[in-house]
Formats: C-alpha cells, structure tokens, sequence
C-alpha cells in the first residue's frame, strides 16, 4: 500500500493537466511536497519506531493515508487544496519503511530473501496503483481514484488492528558495536543511495506518462483490439502495470543474490545493467520501448533488496529502524528533487531527456559503488 499510495498520482498527471487546463510540468510539481515528505519523515518515523514498536506506527501509517486521501479528493477542485492533502499522503506513508522493512530485517533469518519478497509485494502496489487508477480514472473521473485509495487505506488499519506482530528482542553483535568501519561504509552507502532515488523517483512519476507519449502505434492498435482501451491513459497504466508486474521477478531475483554473493558487487551490477535500460528509454518507442522499460525496471527495482540488506549490515540491530529512517530520508526525500528536476527537463527538451539524466546518474551511482568496494571488506548477507 505504501508503493500503490506513491502511484496514484503518476497516473493521473496526463488527465489532471486537462481537469485544471495546466502544463504537465505545473501538474507534477503538484506532487513534489508528497515525495519530499514521503523521503524526509522517514526518520523521525524510524526513530518513533525504536521507541514505540512497529504495530503502533503501521497502524497511524493506514488511518493516516487514508484520511489523508479522502481529503485530497474532497479538496481537488483547487490545485492547493489538493497539494496539501496529497503533502498529507506522503507524511504518512513515509512510515512503512522505516517500520515495515526495519522489522523484517530484524526478524527473519536470510535478511536478502525475506526483503526480496516484501518488496515483490512492493511491486504489486507499483503494478496495480497505475492499473486501478487508471480504470476508475476512465469511469467516474479522479476524484473517485482518491476515495478509493481513502477507503482501502482505512481497511488495511482494520486489518493491522487485528493482526498479532511479536517484535523480534534487541541484539548488539560486537562487530555491529564496532561502528567506525560501519559508519564509513554506510555513509558512502548514502551518496549512491541519494542518486539512486533521483532515478528511482524518476521513472515512478514519468512511466506512465512516457508511455502514453511514446507508444503511438502500439495505443492505437490496443484501441482498435479492445474496446475499453479506446482511451490512451487506460492503456498506457495497463502497460505501466505489466513493466512492474514483471519487475516483480527482478526483486525475488536481487533478494536471492543478496544472500549468496557479496552484496556491493552486486550492487553495482545491478546499477550498471540499470545504465543501459534508462539509456535505451531515451530513444526507443512502441514495442521496443515496452522491452527496455521492463528491462530497466527490472534492475532498477532488483537492486533493492540488495541495497536494503547493505543498510541492514551496517547499522546496529538498535538502530535499525533508524537506520532505514535516514535511507529513505535520502532515497525518497532528496530523491523528490526528481520531481523538481522533471519538469524542468521536460519544459526545457523532453521526456527523453529525463531518461538521459537518469542514464548520467546511474553512472554516479556506480562509481560511488566503486568507491564503497575500495574502502569496505567482501561482504555478503548472511555473514556473522
């Protein structure tokens, strides 16, 4: 739920620029207080957590959201009134990863496999928040998109209220005490992890409109096969799902990895396969755009769990939570700044453009990567 809040506005950025006779660049701005508050609450929420436990936060994460959406929809005839309801979307969003993944990583045994299938699930969101908003979109407008997400977000409380969660008790290794390698290695951690939010914001809030632009031939032929595809936003969430929906594997896949090669070179051959897919992004339309997109999306989102276990292994079992606080703080709060950077691309070039900034940065990554291997010992996720 936390991925399907974050994708419901990319797939109204096309519809909203004709609800509110806007550009698309004044549209997506529109969401930047939403993805910055969904990156830099995450810390506070992380060290809430340390202090409350994460039942008590997941269930302010649901009833949050969920009035939040409500709101945002009661408020959408005013391009402000809904940009402080969706800022109130991402405040509280921002809570599941630093309490959601924190008590994952804390509570299996083969931390890369266990966070490889919380962030499959994580795909769903990203698979489906395009395709059922895009749907409801179609039949009754986006204001409805909004309730919807209200009411689901609410039952998703219900239901957290009911489940039993046992915390895992708190443990400090010696070597997890010995901190000054650690913090050295998580801190360059942090440089590629702000880069790598730029691109994965990026494509996040620019999929679903990149493919509604660029798939001329290919959204006319799904008009003339299938009847409830005669609108292009439709068809272009439709294909947004399916880029995630097959992402999905990518993420078992990085989980899988994370626990049987050393993490940082696995993390930078993720991040340079990721290179190539954003740079064919660029160029590449119909089909073949199709293709590299789940290319890209399938190493983009691959590289999470990997990265996810790299924050686990360097910070103390105390501060775990915490430590995934400050993560989505950089990955999600400074990478909002791709919003920023999006419509400024945009106005000024082209969508194509976004995708060879996000190429150029994707080689950053890799040299912080480079940097991080340099400095840090082999490292893999289920070593003692």
């Amino acid at each position: 739920m936390s991925h399907f809040n974050m994708m419901v506005f990319p797939a109204l950025v096309l519809p909203l620029t004709t609800y509110y006779h806007l550009s698309f660049s004044q549209v997506v701005r529109l969401s930047f207080l939403m993805y910055l508050f969904y990156g830099i609450s995450a810390l506070p929420w992380g060290l809430a957590t340390d202090k409350l436990g994460a039942k008590r936060l997941l269930m302010g994460f649901f009833l949050g959201t969920g009035i939040c959406s409500l709101l945002a929809a009661g408020f959408m005839s005013t391009p402000f009134g809904f940009m402080v309801f969706l800022s109130g979307i991402g405040i509280f969003s921002g809570i599941y990863h630093p309490a959601g993944i924190g008590l994952v990583s804390r509570g299996v045994r083969r931390i890369g496999k266990g966070l490889g299938i919380n962030g499959m699930l994580g795909n769903v969101g990203f698979a489906f928040g395009p395709l059922i908003t895009g749907f409801i979109n179609y039949k009754w407008g986006p204001r409805a998109a909004y309730v919807f997400l209200g009411v689901f977000n609410l039952l998703g409380c219900g239901l957290i209220f009911f489940l039993k969660v046992s915390e895992p008790e708190r443990t400090e290794t010696a070597k997890q005490s010995s901190g000054g390698g650690m913090l050295k290695a998580f801190l360059i951690l942090c440089v590629a992890m702000i880069l790598g939010g730029i691109t994965f914001r990026g494509l996040t809030v620019t999929l679903p409109s990149l493919l509604e632009l660029r798939n001329p031939a290919l959204l006319k032929a799904l008009a003339g096969a299938v009847s409830f595809l005669q609108s292009p936003n439709v068809s272009a969430t439709l294909l947004t799902s399916l880029v995630f929906l097959i992402g999905i594997v990518g993420v078992y896949l990085g989980g899988i990895i994370a626990d049987r090669a050393d993490l940082r070179w696995s993390y930078i051959v993720f991040n340079a396969l990721a290179f190539f897919g954003a740079l064919g992004m660029a160029f590449f339309t119909d089909i073949p755009l199709i293709v590299v997109s789940v290319f890209y999306t399938f190493f983009l989102l691959g590289l999470q769990p990997i990265e996810n276990t790299l924050v686990a292994r360097y910070t103390p079992d105390r501060l775990r939570h915490s430590g995934y606080g400050v993560k989505f703080v950089l990955k999600f709060g400074v990478g909002a700044l791709a919003v920023q950077l999006i419509g400024w691309i945009k106005a000024a070039w082209s969508i194509q453009a976004v995708f060879i900034m996000m190429a150029i940065i994707s080689v950053l990554v890799v040299g912080t990567i480079v940097v991080l291997i340099v400095l840090t010992r082999p490292l893999k996720a289920h070593a003692s």
